[in-house]
């Protein structure tokens, strides 16, 4: 099993941890720039997101 599948795994079975990290992540680089990129970053959540919920619908890509 390579890592990536160990990593899909991992975010199929904790997807709520998973997009909780996302979002203090992308706060935390909010607040750390004084918002100058939130579109990007707030792009970027989304999108970690949807492969989050992706892996989660695909049993964890086990």
């Amino acid at each position: 099993m390579s890592i990536v599948d160990k990593v899909k795994e991992m975010l199929g079975q904790h997807g709520d941890k998973a997009r909780q990290g996302v979002e203090k992540g992308g706060d935390m680089v909010d607040r750390k720039t004084g918002g100058k990129y939130a579109k990007h970053v707030d792009k970027g959540q989304e999108k970690a997101g949807d492969y989050i919920d992706r892996n989660r619908q695909q049993g964890g890509g086990a």
